[in-house]
């Protein structure tokens, strides 16, 4: 194949003809840069102008298509006044209206006692029809470009349809046959099309509105593809060769005895595949999933103890500061029998404690620092970083953890933690490129979470019950979806509930919401746990987490209005002490059947990944928890939910074939989805 033919479809827009500037500017602003972008820009619908209408037959706001002679043309030479061409068939006539059009242009389409073939929208004005500024204007020899259903794209202010099915079909009629890298046997056993003619019938044919249409499933693979062939790919230079850690386990089975509760088996299980990796001569990059309240933080813990009794620093680092420094206090109370040496830095560390806390890492006197991103900075340098723990990680991407692989080092070992469980069909497709560790039981001591629903205008009913947790010293979260009243949206107020109760409660209640600032935030939750305040009134912010002991009441506003997994995220806020919780579902009347189901989903069950498998069914994909609003969402066409079959056969031919496929069509689908950009990563 001629290379330059291939290299076509990764070509800037305006190497296409009649793509000048100010075009390309306008096509950008649709994410349309290059010449594979128009390719994978698929049409959402059609435009039918096939049939001709007579003039007494037309229909007033729609589009019509009519076969007109032209009578008159006006071209008056008064500023503002519009050009006007009078046409007519045998059953009436029709102004065909102009504005900013060029007279020599309009006097070249529009020739006198000529038919034309005229589509565009039709109105009616001083008892005329009128079509202005019609899309398509022909005469009778091109009419089968304009008498057909034509695709209709997703465009921004400035392309026309004309004008852009023009640019499409230039790509299309130069699509350089690709030397297709599935070959002709799986295709055909697959139910697939070949590339060529898959992207030929996506655009010229109805096939791309159909998820279950041979072209599109056939697009879907090949992104299913390019995703797990990313993933892969990065897997192998992740697993760099590294010095395997030597430990004996002496440290951490005394602080296994010590503790007042057993691990549970999938803790046990999960210990043994960390050690595992730990002593391997291959770098280890792993993620802990685990559902809330399942005891990973202890897990890491453990680990970490191994990798100091092997003479290594290690890090661990939680996503805002409350929460690494309860991480950091339960490292102080689980290593208080060892001579660890164990430090905090975040943000906020004052410089000399920082400029201290700095030397005696790079010199190796701190064998576990805690703290926050900042950990990450350039210029915090270890001596011998041999392990590195994130919590919730699960809102970092492909490339952002390559970033973090980079930093650690050759030598050093990677662990994740994520509170957030994925359905399996979704795994491969997020953490491919990991291995992957569950703990799917809770440990025996936590109090299973009673959770009741509540119509909303019975809330009258909860004051008194609010006083009596109150009295008793227990705390209470209230989540509310708005921070302030929305006229469209009938949602409940952050603002204007604190408000409400503060009145009932005065003093006892605090507010937190998503346009406070960090240090505000952090000054009302630390409030909130040291029991200065009773009542947390927030929206979903206070959902990854922190352990708030005392909290043993959330009561969670239009809960209808949120998803299962999150819903299943608020409620696992509470229920972290010795106590019993309950989590108290306020709804509204009316609710849809998807609402009612999820409800009593969320009732019947505590288990995060049945409920994350549920979420998906009823939801779709682009709505999981944390999946679209942390910007990993890694397809634009393929859908775990939708597309299972199609997952689970990309899966299995990556796994088997990976070694086999042709570089140059690897890279070739690599660059199509925009994947080999991270795959070049070299410095990690």
């Amino acid at each position: 194949m001629n290379l330059l033919k291939k290299d076509f479809i990764f070509q800037d827009v305006n190497k296409l003809d009649g793509v000048g500037q100010k075009l390309s500017k306008y096509l950008k602003k649709r994410k349309i840069e290059k010449i594979k972008d128009i390719i994978l820009n698929l049409p959402y619908s059609e435009t039918d102008r096939s049939k001709i209408n007579k003039i007494n037959g037309l229909e007033i706001g729609k589009i019509n298509t009519i076969k007109a002679k032209v009578k008159k043309l006006n071209f008056p030479r008064i500023r503002n006044i519009p050009n006007k061409i009078n046409c007519e068939d045998e059953t009436g006539k029709i102004d065909i209206v102009y504005f900013n059009s060029r007279e020599s242009y309009l006097r070249k389409i529009f020739p006198i006692n000529e038919w034309v073939i005229i589509s565009g929208k039709v109105n009616y004005f001083r008892d005329r029809y009128q079509i202005t500024n019609p899309d398509y204007v022909t005469n009778l020899s091109n009419q089968e470009y304009v008498l057909q259903n034509i695709p209709k794209y997703n465009l921004t202010k400035g392309i026309n349809e004309k004008k852009y099915r023009a640019i499409s079909e230039q790509v299309t009629k130069k699509l350089p046959l690709i030397n297709d890298w599935l070959t002709k046997e799986f295709i055909k056993s697959n139910n697939l099309l070949s590339w060529n003619e898959c992207f030929e019938k996506l655009h010229n044919t109805d096939e791309s509105k159909d998820i279950k249409s041979k072209s599109f499933r056939r697009l879907v693979f090949d992104e299913i593809c390019a995703n797990f062939l990313t993933l892969s790919k990065y897997r192998k230079r992740i697993k760099k060769k590294k010095i395997s850690k030597s430990f004996t386990q002496k440290i951490s089975k005394r602080i296994i005895s010590d503790l007042p509760f057993n691990l549970t088996q999938s803790q046990k299980i999960v210990l043994k595949e960390i050690n595992s990796n730990l002593k391997k001569n291959e770098r280890m990059f792993r993620i802990i999933q685990g559902d809330v309240g399942s005891g990973k933080t202890i897990v890491s813990l453990l680990s970490i103890a191994n990798v100091i009794e092997a003479k290594y620093q290690c890090a661990l680092m939680g996503p805002t500061e409350i929460l690494a420094q309860q991480h950091y206090n339960l490292a102080l109370k689980i290593f208080k029998g060892t001579n660890f040496k164990i430090e905090f830095l975040s943000g906020k560390t004052d410089l000399s404690k920082r400029k201290i806390v700095l030397d005696r890492l790079k010199n190796g006197d701190i064998d576990l620092i805690v703290g926050t991103h900042a950990l990450f900075q350039k210029k915090i340098l270890f001596k011998r970083l041999g392990f590195v723990v994130i919590d919730e990680q699960h809102k970092f991407g492909v490339k952002q953890r390559s970033e973090l692989a980079r930093k650690g080092g050759d030598n050093c070992d990677v662990l994740l933690m994520s509170a957030t469980p994925i359905p399996r069909t979704m795994m491969m497709s997020l953490y491919g490129d990991m291995d992957i560790s569950k703990i799917t039981e809770k440990p025996l001591s936590r109090k299973k979470i009673l959770t009741l629903s509540k119509p909303e205008k019975k809330i009258d009913e909860l004051w008194i019950y609010l006083e009596k947790q109150i009295n008793i010293r227990n705390q209470i979260f209230w989540v509310c979806p708005l921070i302030e009243e929305s006229k469209i949206l009938d949602f409940s107020s952050a603002k204007k509930k604190f408000d409400l109760i503060n009145k009932k409660f005065p003093n006892k209640v605090g507010l937190i919401h998503g346009s406070l600032s960090k240090d505000e935030k952090d000054d009302v939750l630390k409030k909130f746990l040291n029991n200065k305040i009773s009542i947390l009134v927030s929206t979903t912010v206070i959902e990854v987490g922190i352990d708030f002991p005392n909290a043993n009441l959330i009561i969670i506003e239009n809960a209808n209005k949120f998803g299962l997994a999150q819903l299943h995220q608020l409620r696992g806020r509470v229920g972290r002490g010795s106590k019993e919780s309950t989590c108290i579902l306020l709804f509204k009347e009316g609710l849809s059947k998807n609402s009612i189901q999820r409800i009593k989903i969320l009732k019947k069950s505590d288990d995060g990944f049945y409920i994350a498998e549920e979420d998906l069914k009823l939801r779709g994909f682009g709505d999981l928890l944390g999946y679209q609003q942390s910007g990993i969402k890694t397809f634009r066409f393929a859908d775990p939910l939708l597309h299972q079959d199609l997952f689970k056969l990309a899966e299995r031919f990556i796994l088997n074939q990976n070694e086999k496929i042709n570089e140059k069509k690897y890279d070739f689908l690599l660059k199509l989805f925009d994947k080999a950009e991270i795959i070049n990563v070299n410095d990690f």
